[in-house]
Protein backbone atom coordinates (compact mmCIF):
# COMPACT_ATOMS: atom_id res chain seq x y z
CA UNK A 1 0.00 0.00 0.00
CA UNK A 2 1.38 3.32 -0.57
CA UNK A 3 1.86 6.07 1.86
CA UNK A 4 -0.43 8.92 1.37
CA UNK A 5 0.18 12.38 2.60
CA UNK A 6 -2.17 11.96 5.72
CA UNK A 7 -0.31 8.82 6.74
CA UNK A 8 1.19 8.64 9.82
CA UNK A 9 4.23 6.15 10.96
CA UNK A 10 3.76 4.59 14.39
CA UNK A 11 6.82 5.31 15.60
CA UNK A 12 6.32 9.23 14.85
CA UNK A 13 6.61 11.26 17.66
CA UNK A 14 5.74 14.90 19.34
CA UNK A 15 8.30 16.58 21.54
CA UNK A 16 8.23 19.11 23.81
CA UNK A 17 10.37 20.32 27.22
CA UNK A 18 12.79 17.85 26.36
CA UNK A 19 10.82 14.99 26.49
CA UNK A 20 9.79 12.29 23.07
CA UNK A 21 6.08 11.21 23.12
CA UNK A 22 4.75 8.75 21.00
CA UNK A 23 1.65 9.01 19.12
CA UNK A 24 -1.14 6.90 20.08
CA UNK A 25 -3.05 4.71 17.59
CA UNK A 26 -4.90 6.69 15.17
CA UNK A 27 -6.93 5.33 12.32
CA UNK A 28 -4.05 7.32 9.72
CA UNK A 29 -1.51 4.95 11.21
CA UNK A 30 -3.41 1.70 10.21
CA UNK A 31 -2.40 1.94 7.02
CA UNK A 32 1.33 0.79 7.85
CA UNK A 33 0.13 -2.20 10.17
CA UNK A 34 -1.18 -3.21 7.52
CA UNK A 35 1.19 -2.49 4.51
CA UNK A 36 4.69 -3.89 6.62
CA UNK A 37 5.07 -7.55 4.95
CA UNK A 38 3.40 -9.78 7.17
CA UNK A 39 2.14 -7.69 9.97
CA UNK A 40 -1.35 -6.89 10.43
CA UNK A 41 -3.16 -4.99 13.67
CA UNK A 42 -1.95 -6.76 16.97
CA UNK A 43 -3.45 -9.85 18.51
CA UNK A 44 -4.09 -9.78 22.06
CA UNK A 45 -5.41 -12.17 24.47
CA UNK A 46 -6.46 -11.81 28.43
CA UNK A 47 -7.28 -14.13 30.99
CA UNK A 48 -9.48 -12.75 34.05
CA UNK A 49 -10.12 -15.14 36.78
CA UNK A 50 -13.51 -14.42 39.14
CA UNK A 51 -12.98 -16.04 42.46
CA UNK A 52 -15.24 -18.43 44.93
CA UNK A 53 -17.10 -19.52 41.71
CA UNK A 54 -20.89 -19.07 40.78
CA UNK A 55 -24.03 -19.63 41.64
CA UNK A 56 -26.15 -22.33 39.56
CA UNK A 57 -29.33 -23.12 41.64
CA UNK A 58 -31.37 -25.96 40.75
CA UNK A 59 -28.17 -27.73 39.11
CA UNK A 60 -25.65 -30.14 39.81
CA UNK A 61 -22.17 -29.32 40.05
CA UNK A 62 -23.47 -26.57 37.49
CA UNK A 63 -25.24 -29.27 35.48
CA UNK A 64 -29.16 -28.83 34.70
CA UNK A 65 -31.27 -30.87 36.56
CA UNK A 66 -34.26 -32.54 34.97
CA UNK A 67 -37.50 -30.81 35.18
CA UNK A 68 -36.36 -27.43 36.62
CA UNK A 69 -37.22 -24.26 35.10
CA UNK A 70 -33.76 -22.66 34.40
CA UNK A 71 -33.56 -20.29 37.06
CA UNK A 72 -32.89 -16.34 36.79
CA UNK A 73 -29.96 -15.72 38.55
CA UNK A 74 -28.26 -19.02 37.61
CA UNK A 75 -24.97 -17.82 36.25
CA UNK A 76 -25.00 -19.48 33.05
CA UNK A 77 -27.28 -17.10 30.77
CA UNK A 78 -29.89 -19.90 29.09
CA UNK A 79 -30.18 -23.92 29.60
CA UNK A 80 -30.17 -25.53 26.31
CA UNK A 81 -26.95 -25.37 23.76
CA UNK A 82 -27.63 -23.09 20.95
CA UNK A 83 -28.37 -19.12 20.65
CA UNK A 84 -27.84 -16.86 23.51
CA UNK A 85 -30.58 -15.51 25.51
CA UNK A 86 -30.01 -13.93 28.97
CA UNK A 87 -31.57 -14.31 32.36
CA UNK A 88 -30.79 -11.68 34.91
CA UNK A 89 -27.26 -12.81 35.60
CA UNK A 90 -25.70 -12.32 32.21
CA UNK A 91 -27.53 -9.70 31.47
CA UNK A 92 -24.70 -7.11 31.19
CA UNK A 93 -23.33 -8.79 27.87
CA UNK A 94 -26.66 -9.23 26.29
CA UNK A 95 -25.92 -5.66 24.11
CA UNK A 96 -22.50 -7.96 23.54
CA UNK A 97 -24.40 -11.06 22.35
CA UNK A 98 -22.28 -11.16 18.75
CA UNK A 99 -18.96 -10.95 21.12
CA UNK A 100 -19.36 -13.64 23.98
CA UNK A 101 -19.87 -17.29 24.27
CA UNK A 102 -20.75 -19.29 27.27
CA UNK A 103 -18.43 -22.93 27.41
CA UNK A 104 -20.32 -25.28 29.88
CA UNK A 105 -18.17 -28.93 30.89
CA UNK A 106 -14.87 -27.32 30.87
CA UNK A 107 -11.90 -27.74 33.31
CA UNK A 108 -8.61 -28.96 34.01
CA UNK A 109 -8.34 -32.18 34.89
CA UNK A 110 -5.13 -31.09 36.62
CA UNK A 111 -7.52 -29.90 39.35
CA UNK A 112 -9.30 -32.60 40.13
CA UNK A 113 -7.35 -33.37 43.31
CA UNK A 114 -7.09 -29.75 44.25
CA UNK A 115 -10.65 -29.01 46.01
CA UNK A 116 -12.30 -26.08 44.93
CA UNK A 117 -10.51 -22.75 46.47
CA UNK A 118 -7.09 -24.40 45.25
CA UNK A 119 -8.01 -24.60 41.37
CA UNK A 120 -7.52 -21.28 40.80
CA UNK A 121 -3.77 -22.10 41.18
CA UNK A 122 -3.63 -24.01 37.48
CA UNK A 123 -6.28 -22.15 35.88
CA UNK A 124 -4.13 -20.07 33.14
CA UNK A 125 -1.69 -23.65 33.66
CA UNK A 126 -3.70 -26.56 33.28
CA UNK A 127 -0.95 -28.37 35.55
CA UNK A 128 -1.62 -31.70 37.19
CA UNK A 129 -0.52 -30.21 40.40
CA UNK A 130 -1.81 -32.84 42.75
CA UNK A 131 -0.58 -35.41 40.55
CA UNK A 132 2.79 -35.33 38.65
CA UNK A 133 3.52 -31.36 38.41
CA UNK A 134 4.49 -30.57 42.04
CA UNK A 135 5.01 -27.21 40.92
CA UNK A 136 2.99 -25.21 38.42
CA UNK A 137 3.91 -24.99 34.54
CA UNK A 138 4.01 -22.27 32.20
CA UNK A 139 0.60 -19.96 31.56
CA UNK A 140 -0.94 -19.55 28.28
CA UNK A 141 -0.50 -15.93 28.49
CA UNK A 142 3.16 -16.26 28.78
CA UNK A 143 3.76 -19.41 26.08
CA UNK A 144 2.44 -16.78 24.34
CA UNK A 145 4.53 -13.79 25.46
CA UNK A 146 7.70 -16.25 24.86
CA UNK A 147 6.74 -16.20 21.54
CA UNK A 148 5.72 -12.59 20.50
CA UNK A 149 6.21 -10.27 23.53
CA UNK A 150 9.42 -8.68 22.00
CA UNK A 151 6.88 -7.20 19.56
CA UNK A 152 5.89 -4.77 22.25
CA UNK A 153 7.40 -2.83 24.85
CA UNK A 154 6.62 -5.38 27.83
CA UNK A 155 5.91 -8.80 27.16
CA UNK A 156 3.07 -9.34 29.83
CA UNK A 157 1.11 -7.41 32.19
CA UNK A 158 0.38 -9.47 35.40
CA UNK A 159 -2.82 -7.90 37.04
CA UNK A 160 -4.61 -8.93 40.36
CA UNK A 161 -6.32 -7.21 42.84
CA UNK A 162 -4.60 -8.76 45.88
CA UNK A 163 -1.02 -8.74 44.60
CA UNK A 164 2.52 -10.83 44.64
CA UNK A 165 2.32 -14.22 44.17
CA UNK A 166 0.55 -16.69 47.27
CA UNK A 167 1.40 -19.56 47.93
CA UNK A 168 0.29 -23.69 47.16
CA UNK A 169 -3.31 -23.51 47.16
CA UNK A 170 -3.72 -19.82 47.73
CA UNK A 171 -2.03 -18.15 44.14
CA UNK A 172 -2.86 -14.73 43.63
CA UNK A 173 -1.31 -14.21 40.41
CA UNK A 174 -3.08 -16.66 37.13
CA UNK A 175 1.00 -16.08 35.40
CA UNK A 176 3.50 -18.60 35.48
CA UNK A 177 7.14 -18.54 33.60
CA UNK A 178 6.89 -22.47 34.29
CA UNK A 179 7.91 -24.82 36.87
CA UNK A 180 8.08 -23.19 40.15
CA UNK A 181 7.91 -19.50 38.96
CA UNK A 182 4.98 -17.32 39.53
CA UNK A 183 4.66 -14.11 38.59
CA UNK A 184 3.80 -11.77 40.81
CA UNK A 185 0.53 -9.60 40.33
CA UNK A 186 0.48 -5.79 40.58
CA UNK A 187 -2.61 -4.63 42.35
CA UNK A 188 -1.30 -0.81 42.55
CA UNK A 189 -3.57 1.11 39.76
CA UNK A 190 -0.51 4.39 40.63
CA UNK A 191 2.27 1.64 40.47
CA UNK A 192 0.91 0.20 37.51
CA UNK A 193 0.43 3.30 35.60
CA UNK A 194 3.74 4.16 36.54
CA UNK A 195 5.83 1.24 35.68
CA UNK A 196 3.88 0.87 31.89
CA UNK A 197 3.96 4.88 31.30
CA UNK A 198 6.49 6.34 33.55
CA UNK A 199 9.21 3.77 33.36
CA UNK A 200 12.49 5.38 34.14
CA UNK A 201 11.35 7.70 37.36
CA UNK A 202 12.66 10.81 36.60
CA UNK A 203 16.10 9.50 35.29
CA UNK A 204 17.13 10.20 31.58
CA UNK A 205 17.51 7.80 29.34
CA UNK A 206 21.42 7.97 28.80
CA UNK A 207 21.08 7.18 32.61
CA UNK A 208 18.73 4.47 32.05
CA UNK A 209 20.76 2.83 29.35
CA UNK A 210 24.16 2.33 31.39
CA UNK A 211 22.13 1.19 34.83
CA UNK A 212 20.90 -1.42 32.07
CA UNK A 213 24.79 -2.08 30.55
CA UNK A 214 25.59 -2.42 34.01
CA UNK A 215 23.25 -5.32 34.93
CA UNK A 216 23.81 -7.05 31.56
CA UNK A 217 27.74 -7.34 32.64
CA UNK A 218 26.66 -8.57 35.78
CA UNK A 219 24.77 -11.69 34.48
CA UNK A 220 27.42 -12.06 31.71
CA UNK A 221 29.66 -12.62 34.62
CA UNK A 222 27.56 -14.86 36.43
CA UNK A 223 26.08 -16.72 33.69
CA UNK A 224 30.02 -17.13 32.68
CA UNK A 225 31.19 -18.28 36.79
CA UNK A 226 28.02 -20.90 36.62
CA UNK A 227 29.83 -22.94 33.87
CA UNK A 228 32.76 -23.17 35.92
CA UNK A 229 30.90 -24.22 39.01
CA UNK A 230 28.63 -26.79 37.06
CA UNK A 231 30.93 -29.41 36.95
CA UNK A 232 31.68 -30.01 40.42
CA UNK A 233 28.36 -30.06 41.26
CA UNK A 234 26.21 -33.38 41.90
CA UNK A 235 23.03 -34.10 39.95
CA UNK A 236 21.02 -32.97 42.08
CA UNK A 237 22.73 -29.53 42.75
CA UNK A 238 22.79 -29.32 38.91
CA UNK A 239 19.18 -29.79 38.66
CA UNK A 240 18.88 -26.79 41.07
CA UNK A 241 21.30 -24.51 39.63
CA UNK A 242 20.22 -25.64 36.08
CA UNK A 243 16.26 -23.31 37.75
CA UNK A 244 18.42 -20.76 38.84
CA UNK A 245 20.13 -20.19 35.59
CA UNK A 246 16.45 -20.30 33.79
CA UNK A 247 15.53 -17.41 36.01
CA UNK A 248 18.99 -15.33 35.33
CA UNK A 249 18.62 -16.00 31.41
CA UNK A 250 14.95 -14.94 31.75
CA UNK A 251 16.04 -11.60 33.81
CA UNK A 252 18.53 -10.91 31.00
CA UNK A 253 15.98 -11.65 28.00
CA UNK A 254 13.85 -8.71 29.84
CA UNK A 255 17.01 -6.21 30.24
CA UNK A 256 18.23 -6.85 26.50
CA UNK A 257 14.36 -5.98 25.85
CA UNK A 258 14.03 -3.13 27.90
CA UNK A 259 17.39 -1.49 26.83
CA UNK A 260 15.76 -2.22 23.02
CA UNK A 261 12.91 -0.49 24.18
CA UNK A 262 14.80 2.97 25.27
CA UNK A 263 15.25 3.86 21.66
CA UNK A 264 11.35 4.22 21.53
CA UNK A 265 9.34 6.98 22.67
CA UNK A 266 6.96 6.44 25.13
CA UNK A 267 3.21 6.46 24.42
CA UNK A 268 1.01 9.65 25.46
CA UNK A 269 -2.09 8.35 27.74
CA UNK A 270 -4.50 10.14 28.34
CA UNK A 271 -5.11 10.40 31.77
CA UNK A 272 -8.37 11.89 32.02
CA UNK A 273 -11.37 10.23 34.73
CA UNK A 274 -8.28 7.35 35.96
CA UNK A 275 -8.02 7.78 39.25
CA UNK A 276 -4.99 5.89 40.01
CA UNK A 277 -5.29 6.45 44.13
CA UNK A 278 -8.69 5.56 43.97
CA UNK A 279 -9.27 3.72 47.81
CA UNK A 280 -9.92 -0.63 47.61
CA UNK A 281 -12.88 0.23 49.51
CA UNK A 282 -14.95 1.57 46.35
CA UNK A 283 -15.36 -1.56 45.07
CA UNK A 284 -16.34 -0.62 41.05
CA UNK A 285 -14.11 2.49 40.86
CA UNK A 286 -11.20 0.26 41.62
CA UNK A 287 -11.87 -2.69 39.99
CA UNK A 288 -12.94 -0.54 36.75
CA UNK A 289 -9.76 1.26 36.74
CA UNK A 290 -7.68 -1.90 36.73
CA UNK A 291 -9.64 -2.51 33.55
CA UNK A 292 -8.91 0.31 32.21
CA UNK A 293 -5.53 0.38 32.57
CA UNK A 294 -5.86 -2.81 31.17
CA UNK A 295 -7.41 -1.37 28.48
CA UNK A 296 -4.72 1.77 28.19
CA UNK A 297 -2.25 -1.11 27.79
CA UNK A 298 -3.37 -2.78 25.04
CA UNK A 299 -4.64 0.73 22.93
CA UNK A 300 -0.91 1.95 23.04
CA UNK A 301 0.42 -1.37 21.88
CA UNK A 302 2.16 -1.90 25.12
CA UNK A 303 1.60 -5.36 25.42
CA UNK A 304 -0.61 -7.79 24.50
CA UNK A 305 -0.82 -10.48 26.67
CA UNK A 306 -2.42 -9.71 29.77
CA UNK A 307 -3.75 -11.93 32.96
CA UNK A 308 -6.42 -10.29 35.93
CA UNK A 309 -6.75 -12.22 39.14
CA UNK A 310 -10.23 -10.73 40.85
CA UNK A 311 -9.79 -11.98 44.22
CA UNK A 312 -7.61 -15.09 44.98
CA UNK A 313 -9.84 -18.19 46.41
CA UNK A 314 -8.06 -16.74 49.79
CA UNK A 315 -8.85 -13.39 50.25
CA UNK A 316 -9.09 -13.34 54.11
CA UNK A 317 -6.97 -10.71 55.77
CA UNK A 318 -7.21 -8.27 52.36
CA UNK A 319 -10.05 -5.84 51.44
CA UNK A 320 -11.41 -8.08 48.67
CA UNK A 321 -12.29 -10.41 51.57
CA UNK A 322 -15.74 -7.74 51.84
CA UNK A 323 -16.08 -6.87 47.74
CA UNK A 324 -19.61 -7.73 48.30
CA UNK A 325 -20.60 -6.22 51.64
CA UNK A 326 -18.91 -2.72 49.34
CA UNK A 327 -20.45 -3.23 46.32
CA UNK A 328 -23.88 -4.67 47.57
CA UNK A 329 -24.27 -4.28 51.22
CA UNK A 330 -24.16 -8.06 51.93
CA UNK A 331 -23.43 -8.43 55.46
CA UNK A 332 -20.53 -10.88 55.27
CA UNK A 333 -17.25 -12.08 53.90
CA UNK A 334 -17.63 -12.19 50.41
CA UNK A 335 -16.41 -16.04 50.53
CA UNK A 336 -19.60 -16.93 52.47
CA UNK A 337 -21.87 -16.33 49.45
CA UNK A 338 -19.95 -19.18 47.97
CA UNK A 339 -21.21 -21.65 51.00
CA UNK A 340 -24.55 -20.18 51.93
CA UNK A 341 -25.95 -19.17 48.62
CA UNK A 342 -28.13 -16.54 49.56
CA UNK A 343 -30.66 -14.55 47.07
CA UNK A 344 -27.19 -11.94 46.96
CA UNK A 345 -25.18 -14.53 44.98
CA UNK A 346 -27.13 -13.77 41.87
CA UNK A 347 -26.61 -9.83 42.18
CA UNK A 348 -22.88 -10.65 43.05
CA UNK A 349 -22.50 -12.18 40.11
CA UNK A 350 -24.43 -9.88 37.78
CA UNK A 351 -21.96 -6.91 39.52
CA UNK A 352 -19.06 -8.77 38.65
CA UNK A 353 -20.26 -9.55 34.73
CA UNK A 354 -21.42 -5.26 34.33
CA UNK A 355 -17.72 -4.88 35.35
CA UNK A 356 -16.43 -7.34 32.85
CA UNK A 357 -19.29 -6.24 30.40
CA UNK A 358 -17.68 -2.30 30.96
CA UNK A 359 -14.09 -3.72 29.87
CA UNK A 360 -15.61 -5.52 26.65
CA UNK A 361 -17.76 -2.62 26.00
CA UNK A 362 -14.71 -0.04 26.00
CA UNK A 363 -12.65 -3.02 23.25
CA UNK A 364 -16.06 -2.78 21.69
CA UNK A 365 -16.29 0.78 21.34
CA UNK A 366 -12.84 1.50 20.24
CA UNK A 367 -12.13 1.67 16.69
CA UNK A 368 -9.27 -0.30 14.89
CA UNK A 369 -8.68 -1.17 11.15
CA UNK A 370 -11.73 -1.92 9.78
CA UNK A 371 -13.05 -3.13 13.30
CA UNK A 372 -12.88 -2.64 16.52
CA UNK A 373 -10.30 -3.79 19.58
CA UNK A 374 -12.93 -6.39 20.47
CA UNK A 375 -12.58 -8.01 16.94
CA UNK A 376 -8.62 -8.52 17.82
CA UNK A 377 -9.00 -9.65 21.28
CA UNK A 378 -9.68 -13.11 23.17
CA UNK A 379 -10.71 -12.35 26.21
CA UNK A 380 -11.43 -15.67 28.64
CA UNK A 381 -13.49 -15.13 31.92
CA UNK A 382 -14.38 -17.22 34.58
CA UNK A 383 -13.46 -19.17 37.78
CA UNK A 384 -12.59 -22.84 39.29
CA UNK A 385 -15.44 -24.24 40.04
CA UNK A 386 -19.52 -23.68 40.52
CA UNK A 387 -20.71 -22.19 43.57
CA UNK A 388 -22.10 -24.65 46.26
CA UNK A 389 -20.52 -28.03 45.60
CA UNK A 390 -16.90 -26.58 45.27
CA UNK A 391 -16.31 -29.39 42.50
CA UNK A 392 -13.53 -28.82 40.37
CA UNK A 393 -15.65 -29.69 37.32
CA UNK A 394 -17.08 -27.78 34.87
CA UNK A 395 -15.91 -24.32 35.60
CA UNK A 396 -17.96 -21.41 35.01
CA UNK A 397 -16.42 -20.01 31.40
CA UNK A 398 -16.75 -17.06 29.23
CA UNK A 399 -15.02 -15.99 26.17
CA UNK A 400 -15.57 -12.87 24.61
CA UNK A 401 -13.82 -11.10 21.23
CA UNK A 402 -11.40 -12.80 18.51
CA UNK A 403 -14.46 -12.32 15.68
CA UNK A 404 -11.61 -10.90 13.47
CA UNK A 405 -9.14 -13.78 14.58
CA UNK A 406 -11.73 -16.33 13.52
CA UNK A 407 -13.73 -17.18 16.57
CA UNK A 408 -17.87 -17.42 16.30
CA UNK A 409 -20.31 -16.36 18.99
CA UNK A 410 -23.15 -16.07 20.20
CA UNK A 411 -23.94 -19.47 21.53
CA UNK A 412 -23.86 -21.62 24.92
CA UNK A 413 -21.90 -24.35 23.96
CA UNK A 414 -21.89 -27.91 26.14
CA UNK A 415 -19.23 -30.10 26.01
CA UNK A 416 -20.69 -32.59 28.21
CA UNK A 417 -20.94 -36.86 28.23
CA UNK A 418 -19.55 -38.03 25.26
CA UNK A 419 -18.80 -34.40 23.69
CA UNK A 420 -16.62 -34.05 26.72
CA UNK A 421 -13.50 -31.89 26.08
CA UNK A 422 -10.65 -30.58 28.35
CA UNK A 423 -10.46 -26.38 28.90
CA UNK A 424 -6.79 -26.84 27.12
CA UNK A 425 -8.60 -27.07 23.53
CA UNK A 426 -9.67 -23.72 23.79
CA UNK A 427 -5.94 -22.52 25.32
CA UNK A 428 -4.97 -24.35 21.99
CA UNK A 429 -7.23 -22.52 19.59
CA UNK A 430 -6.50 -19.07 21.54
CA UNK A 431 -2.63 -19.42 21.38
CA UNK A 432 -2.90 -20.44 17.67
CA UNK A 433 -5.19 -17.37 17.11
CA UNK A 434 -2.70 -14.48 18.54
CA UNK A 435 0.22 -16.25 16.29
CA UNK A 436 1.58 -18.41 19.13
CA UNK A 437 1.76 -21.82 17.38
CA UNK A 438 0.66 -24.24 19.83
CA UNK A 439 -0.05 -28.14 18.95
CA UNK A 440 -0.71 -29.43 22.67
CA UNK A 441 -0.81 -27.58 25.93
CA UNK A 442 -1.72 -29.62 29.37
CA UNK A 443 -4.18 -32.08 28.93
CA UNK A 444 -5.35 -30.97 25.23
CA UNK A 445 -6.43 -33.44 22.71
CA UNK A 446 -7.10 -31.17 19.81
CA UNK A 447 -8.12 -27.68 18.74
CA UNK A 448 -11.70 -25.68 20.45
CA UNK A 449 -13.06 -26.53 16.67
CA UNK A 450 -16.79 -25.79 17.89
CA UNK A 451 -15.93 -21.83 18.06
CA UNK A 452 -14.36 -21.42 15.29
CA UNK A 453 -15.90 -19.62 12.18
Amino acid sequence: MKQKSWHLDRREFLRGSGMALALPFLECMGWANAAAAGKGLPKRMVVSYFAYGAYMPDSRDGMPLAGKSHHDWNWWPCSNPGPLTFNKSAAPFEPLKNYVSYLRGLDHAGGYGLGGHSSGDVFGTGANMSGDEKTNNISIDQLAANINGHKTRYASLVLGTEGGTGSYGSCKTLSHYGPGRPIPSMQNPREIFNRMFQPYAGSSVEQIRARLKRDTSVLDLILDDSKILHSRLGKADQEKMGEYLDTVRAIEKRVENTSRWTHEPLPNVDRKGLNLDVPYKAAQEYVRCMYDLLYLAFQTDSTRYATLMLESEQSQGTEMWNYATYALGYKGATHDIAHKRPVESGLWDNWRAQQHAYFLQRLRDTKEGDGNMLDRTLVLWGSGHPHGSHSTKNYPIHLAGGNALGFKHGKLHAFEGDKKKPLANLFVSMLNAVDAPTGKFADSTGEMTELLG
